[in-house]
């Protein structure tokens, strides 16, 4: 299981096909992880939960396509 202090503000966040999804901004509590707005195409905060990394080294890695995180994560 991946940990919170493992995410450090503005790692790139690749989806499992490699693909840039984002930068973190910060965690946002214990679970989930806040991306930069200006990374965003419609420039808002996305969220992507701690369950969805599948490792971490010097970029956050998921375990989604970036077409599935980009559907799928939240706004708020």
């Amino acid at each position: 299981m991946i940990s919170a202090d493992q995410i450090r503000e503005h790692m790139e966040v690749r989806g499992l096909d490699g693909a840039h999804v984002g930068t973190v901004d910060h965690m946002d509590g214990q679970s989930r992880i806040k991306l930069t707005r200006t990374d965003s195409m419609d420039g808002q905060h996305h969220y992507i939960p701690l369950d969805w990394v599948d490792h971490v080294d010097q970029h956050v890695h998921l375990s989604k396509n970036s077409d599935d995180v980009k559907r799928d994560w939240s706004v708020n």
